[in-house]
């Protein structure tokens, strides 16, 4: 850390810009779990099967895997405060498009722009809250971070499942609007970014990696319909589930090897030689095995199997 970067502070309270950041977190976190329970009643009323309205679910989650690795990279290019308020921006008028979709085609496209707008969220919020904080405090702020994450996704189910019994599933969609606005307009005044990012920024933008891009987007995108849909088409006895896979593990060790030897790649995936920091990526990884894993699947159990 530079000198001035240690030495900045933002204009309003720490904790102030941590409460609206991760107001915005929260609900993004939410929209990942909250649509589960409320599947066949968006099936049966769009006319459609009760399998192909999982890729509301399975749209959102390719979308939001793509953008989130990138994140640093868009906001080197854009501006952090810009990127956060655009994906704000983004998430909620994708929210609202959602909830007035006709057909179960648009609000897959919808759910798309809303996995793009939401995807950028966390380590946007991460990297403010580690920029906002002394070192010293940084421990209680990614605290709040870390409730607002885990008690989001297993909130998720609860609160959809009433809103649709009481409602109706449209309106899982519409509550995000109003917090949204209200995140867009706190945060243009709140928050703001660092004098080092204003510097590397008036350096120039790096270098669009296409390659890199365009392999992570074929990695990602075919690995997470693999495991979505892999169930449903019965594994390696379906071709289409074979083929994707291969593309994702071809794309995958081809991006680990592009991006390792690229001078500005999208993901620096050379931090990785950093023992504590791949440890703590394991972990993560676990938790978000854990976590999102039951908030999708027990939900469906629950409904489908045990009625």
């Amino acid at each position: 850390m530079s000198p001035s970067q240690s030495l900045w502070t933002p204009k309003y309270n720490p904790w102030v810009v941590a409460l609206v950041v991760t107001l915005a977190t929260f609900m993004e976190v939410l929209d990942t779990s909250i649509a589960n329970v409320s599947l066949p009643h968006i099936a049966s009323n769009l006319g459609a099967s009760r399998e192909e309205s999982t890729w509301v679910l399975t749209s959102y989650l390719v979308s939001n895997a793509i953008v989130l690795p990138m994140s640093a990279w868009l906001q080197r290019m854009m501006g952090r405060k810009r990127f956060y308020m655009t994906c704000v921006a983004l998430f909620t008028a994708s929210s609202f498009l959602c909830g007035m979709a006709p057909s179960l085609g648009m609000l897959v496209f919808f759910r798309v722009l809303q996995g793009v707008g939401g995807g950028g969220l966390q380590p946007s919020e991460q990297a403010i809250l580690a920029d906002t904080f002394p070192p010293d405090r940084r421990g209680q702020a990614f605290s709040v971070y870390g409730m607002a994450v885990v008690v989001a996704p297993a909130l998720g189910p609860t609160l959809g499942g009433w809103i649709t019994d009481n409602f109706t599933w449209r309106w899982i969609f519409y509550i995000n609007v109003p917090i949204g606005i209200l995140s867009i307009l706190l945060s243009s005044r709140i928050v703001e970014d660092p004098p080092y990012l204003k510097k590397l920024r008036a350096q120039g933008r790096p270098r669009i990696d296409y390659i890199g891009l365009g392999l992570i987007v074929v990695a990602v995108g075919c690995l997470q319909i693999v495991l979505d849909k892999g169930q449903e088409a019965d594994w390696f006895n379906s071709t289409w589930i074979t083929a994707l896979l291969s593309f994702a593990v071809y794309a995958l060790i081809t991006w680990v090897v592009w991006e390792w030897f690229h001078p500005e790649p999208i993901v620096d995936v050379r931090m990785f030689k950093d023992r504590n920091f791949a440890t703590a990526m394991f972990f993560t990884f676990v938790l978000g095995t854990v976590l999102f894993g039951t908030t999708v699947v027990i939900p469906q159990f629950l409904q489908l199997l045990l009625g």
